[in-house]
C-alpha cells in the first residue's frame, strides 16, 4: 500500500545527515531538531502555534484535556472514521455522540451534526478523512452559534487546503479551536516511528497544551495541572523536518496517481455500475492519503479477495462503523441515523497509493480491476 523504502532512497542523503546530526549531538529528547521542525511546520501552516507530541492519538487526548471538559459532556464525532477519534472521548469519561457522514466525501454530515447538538454538547471532532477537508465553513458557523469547541482530526489530510465562500484559504488543522495530526510512517508527512502534533491560533491554549504534554508543568517540578508525558523524539523531528520540505511534492504525486486511477476506472466502468471513484469537493484540495473506491452491490469482499489472489494489495478502511464497535456500545449514543456510515463500511476499498507509485504499477492494478469488472457485469 505504501513504498517507504523507495521514498527514503530519493532523500537518503538528507535523511542520513539529519539522523547523524542528532546522534552526534546526543540531544535525543527535546533537541534542537524538535524546535526547528516545530517552527518550520508552523510556517508551513500559516503561523499557528505548533506543539509536538508522541503520536496522533495523544494529540487528540491532549486537545480534549486542554479544554477542561467535564465527565458526561458530549463530543460529536463521525461514525465512519478510525477508532482514535472516538477512543479518546471515552478514555476521558466524556460521551461520544456518533453522527452520520456524507456518502460522496466520507466526511461528517453537516445536517446530521446540526441535529445532534444538545445542551450537553461541548465539542465537535470533524475528521478530514482520506485526504480532503470537511466542509468547515458551515461547521464553524454551527459551532460558533452553539459555543462549541472544534478539534480537527487532521491525521489524514495534512497539506490539504479549504476555500471559504469569500475566497480565502486555510490549511486543514488550522481552522478550529485545535488541530491534531499524526506522523505515523504511512501518513503524507510521516516519520520513521510514532509522532504527532497539535495546532492552535490561541496563545493561552497553546501554553496549556504544552503544559499538559509535559506532565502539567511550565516550570520543571512545578505541576500546575494533571498532564501526561507525550513528546516527539529528536530523531523523528529531524526526519520530519527533511520530509516537510517535500510535503507539497508528495501530495502532488499522490494527486497525479489518483487522477490516473480515476480516468482509467471510469473507462472500465463509465456508468459506475460497479466502481464509484472518489469525489473531490469543490471547497477542498485533495491530498489522497487514501484512494478509496465504493464498490456497489455485494462485490467488495469478492474484489478484495480477487486482488489479493493476483498480487494486488488493498485495504478496507473501515470494516465496522464506530456504532458497531463493542467498546462504544455502552458509552456512546447516536446523534443521527447512521445508515450512510454503515453503507460506507460495507462498500469501501482502498487501492495502493503513495509517492513512489508509477504508471506501470498502476496499470497492473487497473488491469486486474478491468478483469474483475468484465466478470461481474
Amino acid at each position: 500500500m505504501v513504498d517507504l523504502h523507495g521514498q527514503y532512497l530519493k532523500i537518503k542523503s538528507e535523511i542520513d545527515s539529519s539522523i547523524q546530526n542528532v546522534i552526534d549531538s546526543c540531544a535525543f529528547i527535546n533537541g534542537p531538531a524538535v524546535k526547528d521542525f516545530t517552527q518550520h511546520l508552523s510556517d508551513y501552516l500559516g503561523g499557528c502555534h505548533v506543539v509536538t507530541c508522541a503520536n496522533g492519538t495523544d494529540a487528540l487526548q491532549i486537545a480534549l484535556m486542554a479544554l477542561d471538559l467535564k465527565s458526561g459532556d458530549e463530543v460529536i464525532v463521525p461514525a465512519f472514521t478510525y477508532v482514535a477519534s472516538a477512543e479518546v472521548i471515552g478514555l476521558l469519561n466524556l460521551t461520544p455522540v456518533m453522527v452520520d457522514v456524507d456518502y460522496t466525501t466520507f466526511n461528517i454530515s453537516i445536517e446530521a451534526l446540526a441535529n445532534a447538538i444538545t445542551p450537553k454538547t461541548k465539542a465537535i471532532i470533524p475528521v478530514h478523512l482520506f485526504g480532503q477537508s470537511c466542509d468547515m465553513e458551515p461547521l464553524l458557523d454551527i459551532a460558533k452559534q452553539h459555543g462549541l469547541y472544534v478539534i480537527e482530526d487532521n491525521a489524514q489530510a495534512i497539506g490539504a487546503e479549504y476555500t471559504f465562500s469569500d475566497g480565502h484559504k486555510a490549511k486543514t488543522g488550522t481552522m478550529g479551536t485545535i488541530g491534531c495530526t499524526s506522523f505515523f510512517p504511512s501518513k503524507n508527512l510521516g516519520c520513521y516511528g510514532d509522532g504527532g502534533a497539535l495546532f492552535t491560533n490561541d496563545d493561552a491554549l497553546s501554553e496549556r497544551i504544552q503544559m499538559i504534554a509535559n506532565h502539567g508543568q511550565k516550570i520543571k517540578y512545578h505541576h500546575s495541572v494533571i498532564g501526561c508525558n507525550s513528546r516527539l523524539d529528536t530523531m523523528q523531528a529531524a526526519i520530519l523536518d527533511v520530509k516537510l520540505k517535500h510535503l507539497d511534492e508528495y501530495c502532488a504525486a499522490r494527486y497525479t496517481a489518483a487522477q490516473y486511477y480515476t480516468h482509467a476506472i471510469k473507462q472500465i466502468d463509465p456508468s459506475e455500475r460497479l466502481f464509484v471513484t472518489p469525489v473531490e469537493a469543490t471547497y477542498s484540495t485533495h491530498v489522497y492519503h487514501q484512494y478509496t473506491l465504493k464498490i456497489k452491490s455485494s462485490h467488495r469482499d469478492k474484489l478484495k479477495e480477487y486482488l489479493t489472489k493476483n498480487g494486488i494489495p488493498s485495504m478496507i478502511y473501515y470494516p465496522l462503523p464506530l456504532q458497531e464497535q463493542e467498546a462504544f456500545k455502552p458509552i456512546s449514543h447516536a446523534g443521527s441515523n447512521l445508515m450512510v456510515a454503515k453503507q460506507c463500511a460495507d462498500s469501501v476499498l482502498s487501492l495502493p497509493i503513495h509517492t513512489e507509485l508509477n504508471i506501470e504499477i498502476q496499470n497492473l492494478v487497473i488491469e486486474q480491476l478491468s478483469h474483475f469488472c468484465s466478470q461481474c457485469l
